[in-house]
């Protein structure tokens, strides 16, 4: 017999993937009630170790886009504790499965059903969900879960279904809303699912024979003419894709069927038919495929505001901007291994000067907390592949890293939203401020929207340190002064030099002291004299890549004799150099000239990166950001004491970041001082680290040498200072303290006293709050 169980929360989260897990457990730590229910045995999605496909966000096209909040903690543990490399599909295991459930399980307020499907949604009216029923798997029980908020981050949308909301299946047509990426014609095909595999190396030779059902590959240039790169052997590949001609919801064990047959299919081309990949792949034995396919696209629910790729593409700034993308637009081609190509990146090798590179190319850019409320129902919110944009703006927006991030913003808005007594629909109009600051002080970053609590006591205060490092500039052959930021091996990094064959450009902060030169060191390998076209060009911020209609400030012509690394100078006139703006930065841009070569840096200077022209008066990432060589005078004070205090926890428009001098030893320390003593009881800090490269990039047990790993806390009241915290073994990067006891202070000192290897500290931010 069936039993049947009736529970009660205040949020009720369905969908156990980075979104929903969440924004389940960004409303639990604000205090609400909330029941989060997934279908599957783990946590994470298409992130677990289930489907094996590890999270992607802006980091993989853009220096510092890392995303932060609770995406960032989880992927900072993980890699502290996981002995595996991550590789790109197929390799993700039960590490990262155990790093959410802990976090689940230590979360109060927050209560979790496994393996458990939802069956049915219970309307009070039209607008209104009473409650949703769900059945545990092999349990025999039936919960009947009521709430006052429900948030849909099933992916398939299966919530906002049943509540009567209005989705959208395939692609808009070009003609609806103008989309460069939309088809001219509307159509019901969608991005298909997919599943991985792993292989082992045996150290032998191993053999594998397919079962009569699988798939007979037998072309290469099925491979190799059609986008299908073999780019590792180990792990599964993206494109092993199928949707079209099934349904990606309803006929899910078809496709996941069709998967099976193509995956063994191919794994039997690459051990026995292929005459290159069958050497490779000799000693590699089939350890594990996936059973679950990996799902891209199917409902997207209709919301307060539909996103077009315009958004994306433009930057739209949005007033209720929750959260950012930087993923490029990003279509699979329906029918995946069953079309006549893979998507078209694939398909041009990921040539990244393509006009398909250029188009698709975006970020980072808003996204608007209103595509996360349904327009139909006022209790019900989404998060992850199931929002409100089109086919084509679903292109970057569905990665799963950003959709942690809109799931965070959910849960979020939707705590703030019973806090306040008002509907979720009304948030963006009547609290958007405090769920961005809320947002801000959890450790997400908004492009558009700079931190301002006014409960923040910090912002009240005066800043000061015990050092503070000047930049001159980093040369090839520059000391890593970050413990380990270098873009590989110093021969690594000379095979890799390239000529000018494209525009440069170099970002530079600019400090009080202004500046009266600079120098960039070239090698000219041509038989005659070459000249170079600088400019230095007003930048909003870091991801500012116009390379035409940008604001430029001065041109010279620098001249290069024959040669190799010569450090070339340009002279700044005193009435051109008060054209720089202090506290912001410049770019240094060096035109394309063939003949010449401009070194890389032996280091990556923080908040320092560079970019390349692409195409269409637009620039990208060069070499991962890294800092192309050059000098500056006089040496710039960019990492000054009263950056922790800019309301921004990254390089953005300036560094942001407070850095001591590395030639002191530590300990070094960055303080606060109140004219009046106030009250505090918890103190809150962000260390650098974990943003520079995406997830990707971090090895096993790794620990940013840029973090701090000891470090304490000390407060000076009216009998001096006294110690109230101290802390050995840190990794993380956002830290809170509660302070054993409430204190009224006038003065506050973070000491660090060791990082995980930089010989300089760092802090971006301090916040200080009432008990």
């Amino acid at each position: 017999m069936i039993q049947t169980r009736q529970e009660s929360y205040d949020i009720v989260v369905c969908g156990g993937g980075l979104a929903g897990f969440s924004a389940a457990v960004a409303a639990a730590r604000l205090g609400s009630a909330v029941c989060l229910i997934g279908d599957r045995p783990v946590f994470g999605g298409n992130s677990s170790s289930e489907i094996r496909v590890t999270p992607h966000g802006a980091a993989a096209f853009h220096a510092y886009a890392r995303e932060t909040g609770l995406i960032s903690e989880l992927l900072i543990e993980e890699r502290a504790a996981n002995h595996e490399t991550i590789r790109e599909n197929g390799w993700t295991n039960s590490v990262w499965d155990l790093t959410l459930y802990d976090m689940a399980v230590s979360t109060p307020n927050l209560t979790f059903y496994l393996n458990t499907t939802v069956t049915g949604v219970q309307m009070d009216d039209p607008r209104s969900i009473r409650s949703l029923t769900a059945r545990i798997a092999g349990a025999e029980t039936e919960l009947i879960i009521c709430g006052k908020i429900f948030l849909d981050c099933t992916g398939d949308g299966v919530v906002a279904d049943a509540a009567g909301c209005e989705w959208r299946w395939g692609s808009e047509s070009r003609e609806e809303f103008g989309e460069p990426h939309a088809p001219r014609i509307a159509s019901g095909a969608t991005m298909g699912s997919s599943i991985h595999f792993k292989a082992r190396d045996m150290g032998r030779p191993v053999s594998f024979k397919a079962p009569e059902w699988a798939v007979r590959y037998e072309d290469p240039a099925f491979f190799a003419d059609q986008g299908r790169h073999f780019y590792e052997l180990e792990s599964g590949y993206w494109w092993i894709e199928i949707g079209v001609p099934w349904n990606t919801v309803y006929d899910q064990e078809e496709i996941r069927h069709e998967l099976t047959r193509h995956t063994l299919g191919i794994w039997d081309y690459i051990k026995n038919r292929d005459p290159v990949l069958r050497e490779r792949a000799a000693h590699l034995a089939l350890d594990w495929i996936g059973q679950i396919p990996g799902k891209r696209e199917s409902r997207r629910i209709m919301g307060r505001y539909l996103m077009t790729e315009h958004d994306p593409a433009g930057k739209t700034v949005f007033q209720d901007e929750i959260a950012y993308g930087g993923w490029f637009i990003d279509l699979h081609t329906a029918g995946g291994l069953l079309a006549g190509s893979a998507e078209p990146s694939s398909a041009e090798g990921y040539a990244e000067t393509t006009e398909y590179a250029v188009k698709s190319y975006c970020g980072p850019y808003g996204i608007p907390l209103r595509i996360l409320i349904a327009k139909d129902v006022d209790n019900l919110m989404m998060a992850g592949r199931n929002v409100s944009v089109t086919h084509a703006a679903l292109g970057t927006v569905r990665v799963m890293s950003t959709t942690a991030l809109m799931g965070q913003a959910a849960g979020t808005a939707a705590a703030i939203a019973l806090h306040e007594g008002i509907r979720v629909a009304d948030v963006p109009d009547r609290c958007i401020g405090k769920v961005q600051q809320q947002l801000l002080r959890d450790g997400c970053f908004l492009p558009n929207v700079r931190g301002r609590d006014p409960e923040d006591l910090a912002r009240i205060a005066g800043v000061t340190a015990s050092s503070s490092e000047p930049v001159q500039g980093a040369g090839p052959e520059g000391t890593d002064t970050t413990g380990g930021f270098i873009l590989g091996s110093k021969e690594e990094r000379q095979r890799a030099e390239e000529p000018l064959n494209h525009r440069r450009g170099q970002w530079i902060a600019v400090g009080p002291e202004g500046i009266r030169s600079l120098s960039v060191c070239l090698s000219n390998g041509s038989n005659t004299e070459q000249v170079v076209t600088a400019e230095l060009v007003a930048v909003d911020h870091l991801w500012d890549y116009r390379s035409q209609g940008s604001a430029g400030i001065m041109q010279t012509e620098l001249v290069i004799p024959q040669g190799k690394r010569q450090w070339i100078s340009w002279d700044l006139a005193p009435a051109e150099s008060a054209l720089l703006q202090p506290g912001r930065y410049v770019r240094l841009d060096l035109h394309p000239c063939p003949a010449v070569e401009w070194h890389m840096a032996g280091t990556v200077i923080p908040g320092h990166t560079s970019a390349y022209e692409m195409g269409s008066g637009r620039m990208r990432r060069y070499r991962d950001g890294g800092t192309l060589s050059f000098k500056v005078n006089p040496p710039q004070s960019c990492f000054q004491p009263e950056n922790v205090l800019s309301g921004i926890t990254r390089p953005y428009d300036y560094t942001n970041l407070w850095r001591s001098d590395p030639a002191k030893p530590f300990p070094q320390w960055v303080g606060l001082e109140w004219e009046q003593a106030q009250s505090v009881g918890i103190v809150e800090v962000t260390f650098p680290g974990h943003l520079f490269r995406e997830y990707h990039n971090y090895p096993p047990f790794y620990r940013d040498p840029q973090t701090a790993r000891d470090y304490s806390i000390e407060v000076r009241d009216g009998s001096g200072w006294r110690e109230m915290v101290r802390v050995e073994g840190n990794y993380q990067c956002k830290v809170r303290h509660k302070l054993s006891e409430p204190v009224t202070i006038d003065g506050l000192r973070l000491n660090i006293l060791a990082t995980w290897g930089d010989p300089a500290a760092g802090v971006y931010e301090i916040r200080c709050y009432r008990p």
